[in-house]
C-alpha cells in the first residue's frame, strides 16, 4: 500500500485527525495512529499535527502505508451474534442521519489493551440499507449507561461533531452518590488535567491557571436524597472533558457508587452493586438536518435496582421527538 494523500472533503470538515485515519485505514488502533502522528509519518499540508487535530476541507492529510501487522482487521475476532442482536435492540431512535443507542453499562465504546467486545467493533451491525457504516461522533465511559449518538455518514458526522463540540447540545446525565451535596444545587467550576497513562487515564482538580489544565464546568441538581447518605443528582457537563462528571462529584466530596477510581473503598456500600451509578439519561441536539431532536434513554438495571432500595421514585424515559425549532 502506497503513501496516500487525502485531500478533505466539505463533509469532512470538523473531523478529527484520528477518525479520519480510520475512517480510510479500518483496523487502525489508537496507538498506532498516536505513534504515526509523534514520528512525523502523518501529516497536514506538510507539517506535522496531533491526532485530536480537526482537519479543514482542502487540507491535505498524508497517510502512510500501514504494513500488514499494524493494521489488523477490524473484527480479529467476530463479535457474538447475540451481543449484536442486543445492540440493534437498543436502538432508540434511527432515521436516514442519526442513530441513538442506549449504551449499556459495562460495553466500552472503543477497543484498547484487553479490550475484545467494544461498540466501534460492532458497527457493522448497525448499518442496515446504508452505504457507510455508522461513525461514533462522542464517547461514553465504559461504565456508564445510557444514550449515546451515531451518525449515519460523513455530511452527519461533521453536522453533530459541531454540535458536540459547542454549546448546542443539552446533555443531562443521572447519577446515584455517596453523601449530599452542599448546596443541593449548583454549578462546580472545577479545572482538570489528566494522569496516568491510556489505560488507567484519570483526571483530577487543579487550580486556575495550571499548565495543561482544561476549564471544565458542571451544573448539578439533587432530585432526591435519602438523608445524608445518598443523593440522586441530576448532572449537566457545560464541557466535554474526560472523566469530568466523575472527577467533579468526588471533588464535591460525593463521589458516584461504585466509582473506585475516583473514591476507593468510599465508593461502595453494602447491599448495591459494586457498578459505576451513572447514566446518559437525556440529549437534546440539532438535527443534521434541522430542527431539534430530544432521545431519553432508561436507567439500566442495577442504577434503577439502587434508586429503588433508597426509596425514589424514578420515571420512565419519555418516546424520541423530533421537532422544529420554534
Amino acid at each position: 500500500m502506497n503513501v496516500q494523500m487525502h485531500d478533505v472533503s466539505a463533509d469532512e470538515e470538523g473531523l478529527r485527525l484520528d477518525r479520519l485515519l480510520r475512517r480510510h485505514r479500518p483496523g487502525l488502533t489508537q496507538g498506532i495512529i498516536e505513534r504515526l502522528c509523534r514520528t512525523g509519518q502523518v501529516r497536514i499540508d506538510g507539517r506535522r499535527v496531533i491526532s485530536s487535530t480537526r482537519v479543514l476541507a482542502g487540507q491535505s492529510v498524508r497517510i502512510p502505508p500501514i504494513h500488514e501487522i499494524d493494521a489488523k482487521p477490524r473484527h480479529k475476532t467476530m463479535p457474538e451474534a447475540g451481543a449484536m442482536r442486543d445492540l440493534v435492540a437498543r436502538i432508540l431512535y434511527q432515521d436516514d442521519d442519526v442513530i441513538v443507542l442506549d449504551k449499556p453499562a459495562g460495553l466500552a465504546t472503543q477497543g484498547g489493551k484487553g479490550i475484545a467486545l467494544h461498540l466501534d467493533g460492532m458497527l457493522d451491525a448497525l448499518k442496515f440499507e446504508a452505504r457507510e457504516r455508522p461513525r461514533l461522533v462522542h464517547r461514553l465511559d465504559r461504565g456508564t449507561s445510557g444514550a449515546l449518538v451515531l451518525a449515519r455518514s460523513a455530511f452527519a458526522a461533521a453536522a453533530l461533531a459541531k454540535a458536540f463540540r459547542g454549546r448546542d447540545t443539552l446533555k443531562i446525565y443521572w447519577a446515584l452518590v455517596v453523601g449530599l451535596p452542599v448546596p443541593l444545587e449548583g454549578q462546580i467550576d472545577l479545572d482538570l488535567v489528566r494522569i496516568g497513562g491510556s489505560s488507567g487515564a484519570r483526571t483530577k482538580p487543579v487550580p486556575k491557571g495550571h499548565q495543561d489544565a482544561a476549564h471544565a464546568i458542571t451544573n448539578y441538581r439533587t432530585l432526591d436524597h435519602a438523608g445524608r447518605k445518598f443523593a440522586w443528582l441530576e448532572l449537566e457537563p457545560l464541557t466535554g472533558r474526560t472523566h469530568q462528571l466523575r472527577a467533579h462529584c468526588a471533588a464535591m466530596g460525593t463521589p458516584i457508587l461504585g466509582d473506585s477510581p475516583y473514591a476507593g473503598a468510599l465508593a461502595h456500600a453494602e447491599g448495591f452493586a459494586r457498578q459505576l451509578h451513572l447514566h446518559a439519561r437525556r440529549l437534546e441536539l440539532p438535527h443534521p438536518r434541522g430542527g431539534v431532536l430530544i432521545v431519553e434513554a432508561d436507567l439500566p438495571p442495577h442504577l434503577r435496582a439502587s434508586l429503588a432500595a433508597l426509596g425514589f421514585t424514578v420515571p420512565r424515559a419519555a418516546a424520541p421527538e423530533y421537532r422544529l425549532r420554534n
